[in-house]
């Protein structure tokens, strides 16, 4: 429905707008939506992590500052809009970047400073529990981060009578309920979507293990409770409001949702909680999502198994590089414009070879590119050195020159992706994209259809992330109107909302198979320069 100024005024007035909170890595966003799931007011505030003692941290002042400048900055959004106050709220949802870690003691005091996402400092815990587990357990996951302080003998890990992620921190201090979202929980502990809780024989696995070590706890006392969306997760409390509002206008008592990580909240955002659906999210990284209708055959280190935030499972392929170096390509190509006197928009250069691109060769006529402006786990390296490599024979222009750039934004996302749908026989029935990766309509959403073999879809209306994502979860729990999630989101939220829909073109699929080949065989090309370019 469109927006009408004058409802979402009487919304906020009878306090029945709903707050979604995200804290991605750079930036704090807050959306306001009603009861019809349109953005009336938001709000940001830019943060940056911290390296202190080689951990990639936020300080807690930062995180607090943050919060309330985030919530200040949405409240005079109100104000500025609508010429009242934000004093109630029907609803409220905090979601944050997934994983990393955060231990508590008995009074409450952080131990270490917040370990996040980005720490790659658990590889032999990681390894350990994988092969304990028979379940691959990234380096990021928070258990991966108590078991590498566990090894490392660290003093604090004895104290610990509770460990959570950002966002359950934050739900803590605003509700007092430790509690999470499953799908923020995927990424703490594997779940068993059966019992929509913790893997009950991985917990008994972790507690023998580590039972030498004689700690006062069990794994599964100092762990969140988990929830499912539509769950209530505790109201507001008098000392949460004062936190979140410290001017003292926001009332406290409405309800929270279970706080979810962004890819739960990536996922509501983009339609794709239900079966044999997912997404794709490409920028300056690339990360697939499909939710899955069968457990996997074995473990992938290429493949995270997460869930839904109703907890089914979904296999997530994360890649390290996808767009930086395209861009870095674009940007030469305006240098070059520009030393003829000729002044360039980007977003016409962008479009303009982009669509070039489409007069290529399927298989972009033998050239090979990387884009590894880093390491790229996927294929076995921790350094990058962006490439393009042809044989005399190959055809060298324009056309195919983007081409062989576009596809290698996808590149190490496709081997993960033929292990779902080659290996596994993952099944999708629809995929949405979403990232600057596809804003030249029909391009990069054609090549994500070759890679991927599968139909793509791209919403004519861009939501507002993962901050709307949370929103709308804080709303469903609000009012579910006596429907499942998935079919929420279909009848609800994403009803009548325009989509762009691309089906693969066998041409393209064999292409970009074809290019595929060159890209793995050539990896050896990529090592050499990694070895030798110092």
């Amino acid at each position: 429905m469109a927006y009408d100024a004058q409802y979402a005024k009487q919304v906020i007035a009878d306090g029945k707008a709903v707050l979604g909170i995200e804290f991605g890595s750079t930036r704090i966003k807050g959306v306001l939506i009603d009861d019809k799931y349109n953005v009336i007011a938001q709000g940001a505030h830019d943060w940056e992590n911290q390296l202190v003692n080689n951990i990639w941290t936020y300080s807690l002042e930062a995180i607090w500052a943050g919060l309330q400048d985030c919530y200040a900055k949405t409240a005079e959004d109100v104000k500025n809009k609508y010429g009242i106050e934000l004093t109630n709220l029907g609803a409220l949802g905090i979601s944050a970047m997934m994983h990393g870690y955060m231990p508590f003691d008995k009074d409450n005091n952080l131990l270490v400073p917040f370990r996040t996402w980005r720490n790659t400092i658990t590889g032999p815990a990681s390894e350990e529990l994988t092969e304990l587990f028979n379940f691959h357990i990234p380096q990021r996951w928070s258990i991966a981060h108590l078991y590498q302080a566990i090894l490392n003998e660290e003093e604090h890990v004895k104290d610990i009578t509770y460990f959570t992620t950002l966002e359950g921190y934050i739900h803590w201090c605003l509700t007092g309920e430790k509690v999470l979202g499953i799908g923020e929980a995927s990424g703490m502990f594997p779940i068993d979507p059966a019992t929509k809780n913790y893997n009950e024989r991985m917990i008994q696995e972790f507690d023998s293990l580590v039972a030498p070590k004689g700690f006062d706890w069990k794994l599964g006392d100092i762990l969140p409770k988990v929830l499912v969306a539509g769950d209530n997760a505790g109201t507001l409390t008098a000392e949460g409001a004062k936190l979140l509002d410290p001017s003292g206008k926001l009332q406290p008592g409405c309800a929270l949702c279970p706080p979810e990580g962004d890819a739960g909240t990536g996922m509501t955002a983009t339609n794709s909680v239900a079966k044999r659906t997912g997404n794709v999210s490409a920028g300056t990284s690339v990360f697939a999502m499909v939710v899955l209708e069968n457990d996997l055959k074995k473990p992938y280190e290429e493949i995270d198994v997460v869930t839904t935030p109703v907890g089914d499972g979904v296999a997530m392929v994360h890649c390290n590089n996808c767009t930086s170096d395209l861009n870095a390509w674009v940007g030469l190509f305006k240098e070059f414009a520009e030393c003829f006197d000729i002044e360039v928009d980007m977003n016409k250069l962008f479009g303009t070879l982009y669509r070039k691109s489409l007069e290529g060769d399927a298989d972009c006529g033998g050239l090979l590119a990387y884009n590894y402006f880093s390491g790229e786990h996927i294929t076995g390296f921790t350094e990058g050195r962006p490439l393009v490599v042809r044989t005399p024979e190959s055809k060298f222009n324009l056309a195919n020159f983007m081409r062989a750039n576009l596809y290698t934004s996808l590149g190490a996302l496709k081997v993960g992706l033929d292990i779902l749908f080659k290996e596994e026989g993952v099944k999708a029935d629809r995929i949405y994209g979403h990232g600057g990766l596809f804003k030249t309509q029909g391009v990069g959403q054609r090549y994500l259809a070759a890679a991927m073999n599968a139909p793509v879809s791209v919403m004519e209306t861009a939501g507002e992330g993962g901050a709307w994502g949370i929103a709308i979860l804080a709303e469903y729990m609000r009012d579910n109107r006596g429907l499942e999630f998935a079919e929420y989101l279909d009848k609800e939220v994403f009803a009548g909302m325009g989509t762009l829909d691309l089906n693969p073109a066998a041409e393209d699929v064999k292409g970009f198979d074809e290019f595929e080949k060159r890209y793995k065989a050539g990896l050896p090309i990529m090592k050499a320069a990694v070895d030798n370019l110092k």
